[in-house]
């Protein structure tokens, strides 16, 4: 997922005497004793909390994390915010570790905006109408390429730009496991979400063939597309949302759509299984997943909303930029859902000392 470059800087312990950010503590109380939303730093704007502040008449707190292993340690730690925003891969291990409780959807009045299948995901019914998962956003990892520097691979939407000794020092990836795993694997034919040994040694071989085509690797989506828009990078693995911006600012680029389609990841809402007040927690979920918090994700920030009734009301130029069709269905369901990973420590670790690598040949 995304990583938000201020939230990078900043790290999770930012706090401000405005904004309602607060410094995390051990016993995880946050001040005026109301309830606080754990999330990345995008999705804590004033959008998602509009519709809680009218409801309430305050403000909730908000603390950001910068990924979730972060995040999963902090509460492991101790920290109990009353709802917390972490990708469809990740929410089984929160689950998994008593961390969650689950969500009634019939106290949420906007469940029923959310597209049919993101609301069916495999994994998220907890029974009885509650689930551990309330789908937020969802978004897309492919390539996106520079058109002038690299038109053959423009035209065919092959990810082997990343291996093309013609293109050797001026292609990137992103830095996260969840995101970069899979992608090669799917390109050599191997399943990242049921890999034997077998297929992690191929996997393996792969990336360490892809090491050194690389200029960087990086999640830091201002870096990718001052990058591709100077042409230092021909080509870099990214979100739709860099291409999209890229785009709109007239940049010669596309956004890959291979054979097979492209990854496509979902992030959602959680509640914490000692929320202090799970009334107040339901309206806050209620609000970030709102009509105009909708069409915030999509037209300022670039993800394209769980709430998929709230795009009628979105400008036709909002999706020709990102390249998307209204019929976000069929396009759901064209697409390779990112899962969660088997034996990730493993992986973590081995992509780690590939990275280093990397860092080290760049100095």
């Amino acid at each position: 997922m995304r990583l938000s470059v201020l939230a990078t800087s900043i790290g999770i312990f930012a706090a401000a005497a405005v904004g309602g950010y607060f410094l995390w503590t051990p016993k995880g109380k946050a001040p005026g004793g109301t309830v606080t939303l754990f999330q990345w730093e995008d999705y804590t704007g004033a959008a998602f909390l509009a519709d809680y502040e009218k409801t309430y008449r305050e403000k909730p707190q908000t603390a950001i994390f910068a990924d979730e292993d972060e995040a999963f340690a902090k509460m492991r730690a101790g920290f109990k915010p009353d709802v917390m925003g972490p990708c469809y891969y990740e929410f089984p291990r929160w689950q998994e570790a008593g961390l969650l409780k689950p969500i009634d959807t019939s106290k949420l009045k906007n469940w029923n905006k959310i597209s049919a299948t993101l609301r069916n995901l495999p994994g998220i019914d907890a029974g009885n109408g509650k689930v551990w998962f309330v789908p937020h956003y969802w978004g897309n990892t492919s390539l996106t390429v520079r058109t002038d520097l690299a038109p053959e691979y423009a035209a065919s939407n092959s990810w082997e730009i990343l291996f093309d000794p013609k293109y050797k020092g001026r292609v990137s990836v992103l830095d996260g496991v969840d995101d970069v795993i899979p992608f090669i694997a799917h390109m050599i034919g191997v399943d990242a979400y049921n890999m034997d040994e077998a297929g992690w040694q191929k996997v393996q071989t792969k990336l360490k063939q892809l090491m050194p085509q690389l200029r960087f690797v990086s999640s830091d989506d201002t870096a990718l597309a001052q990058s591709l828009a100077s042409g230092e990078l021909v080509a870099a693995m990214s979100w739709r949302t860099t291409f999209a911006g890229l785009h709109k600012e007239g940049k010669p680029v596309t956004y890959l759509e291979p054979k097979g389609g492209m990854f496509t990841y979902v992030c959602g809402l959680v509640m914490h299984a000692d929320t202090k007040n799970e009334e107040k927690a339901l309206a806050l979920i209620d609000s970030s997943i709102s009509d105009a918090a909708a069409r915030h994700s999509i037209e300022d920030i670039g993800d394209e909303p769980a709430n998929e009734a709230a795009l009628k009301q979105v400008p036709d130029a909002v999706f020709a930029n990102l390249r998307l069709s209204r019929d976000v269905e069929s396009f759901l369901k064209s697409g390779i859902f990112q899962r969660r990973l088997k034996d990730k420590e493993k992986l973590v670790n081995a992509w780690t000392e590939m990275r280093a690598g990397v860092a080290e040949a760049q100095k």
